[in-house]
């Protein structure tokens, strides 16, 4: 059934009837307003009497009725039509509106996630990350870098207070310190994933600090290799503290191994007929080493395990099939046999 409008005492100004629900004693109504320009004939809803006037105009005029807030809107988009300024209809009205609070709402979690700490963002997201992505070892270092030496100077800074010159007094104080190099640029490092994950999730949209800092270059050179007297000796004292440890530096003595790829080795990398070791995903790749008659006779005498176990297991029988741990009885051994200007070795 098509609606039957009613006119109301103002002109361009009508309304029509809800079928069952009133308003006060009356049937609800639903206004319109329409007015022509030009010959164009203009026609708008308002709105249900029983949903009132909008809030923000209310406040502005309490005493404002029903009709007289339709009539004003009637005068306020014949003006705009005719001037070509502001909404011209309720719903280009509406679309500002929506338009000014979601732009504002923006500013305001864009604001909020400005005001966010560079240590709230460490210690509530990029470091719970990384003990999801990384492997633990790594994770510990990364805690460890934070909270000794970056947090002090720039935890309690947002991103966009944080400088180079922050930065640089990091620098300084890890370096008074006497800390390596290598430790300085992996402190840098992590503020820079800091703020690089940052830019990801939106919480900051400038350039990282660490980009005006020039980060330390570790001298990897080795200064001091062991004699082979020096070698007998630490080998020597290494088999009266720990048979393990023992074997372990031998075999990285005479196959050039690190500590990670011996602590990987499992029997299936060991072919003692051919005298070779399979070194497999290591830093700079998969390949071969070569046993001496020595490192035969060490791997030999140790106790056989399956093709998948590790040669040198964790010490702890519960802990069968993890890899060793680096030992402090080795470290203890060196410092009272050899006088490092370097460290050649560390297991």
């Amino acid at each position: 059934m098509a609606k039957q409008w009613f006119k109301t005492n103002h002109k361009g100004l009508r309304y029509f009837e809800h079928d069952s629900r009133k308003y006060g004693k009356k049937k609800d109504r639903y206004y319109s307003i329409r007015f022509r320009i030009d010959g164009t004939l203009y026609h708008f809803g308002v709105g249900w009497l029983s949903d009132g006037i909008p809030e923000a105009v209310r406040n502005e005029e309490p005493n404002l009725g029903f009709e007289d807030y339709c009539l004003k809107l009637l005068r306020q988009y014949k003006g705009n039509i005719k001037t070509g300024t502001g909404p011209k209809s309720p719903k280009e009205k509406r679309d500002i509106e929506q338009e000014k609070r979601d732009r504002a709402e923006q500013e305001r979690r864009q604001a909020e996630k400005e005001n966010v700490t560079f240590g709230q963002f460490m210690t509530e997201t990029y470091l719970p990350q990384s003990k999801l992505d990384k492997k633990a070892k790594t994770h510990e270092i990364e805690v460890m870098l934070y909270e000794r030496h970056i947090a002090s100077t720039i935890g309690t800074l947002t991103f966009p207070a944080i400088n180079a010159f922050h930065l640089e007094k990091i620098k300084k104080t890890m370096a008074d310190g006497k800390l390596s190099a290598r430790t300085i640029e992996y402190a840098l490092q992590i503020i820079r994933q800091g703020f690089n994950m940052a830019r990801k999730l939106a919480i900051y949209t400038g350039e990282s600090p660490t980009k005006a800092v020039k980060f330390p270059k570790p001298d990897n050179m080795k200064l001091r290799y062991l004699s082979i007297e020096e070698a007998e000796r630490l080998l020597a004292a290494l088999a009266e503290k720990s048979k393990t440890v023992h074997d372990m530096a031998l075999l990285s003595l005479h196959c050039g191994l690190r500590f990670g790829e011996i602590a990987a080795l499992t029997w299936s990398c060991v072919n003692l007929e051919q005298g070779t070791l399979a070194i497999l995903n290591a830093k700079t790749g998969s390949r071969t080493a070569y046993l001496t008659e020595r490192a035969k006779e060490t791997l030999d005498g140790r106790e056989k395990g399956k093709p998948n176990e590790l040669i040198f297991p964790k010490r702890k029988k519960e802990a069968t099939g993890v890899k060793a741990q680096s030992s402090k009885t080795f470290s203890r051994v060196a410092e009272n046999n050899i006088t490092f200007r370097d460290n050649a070795l560390r297991f």
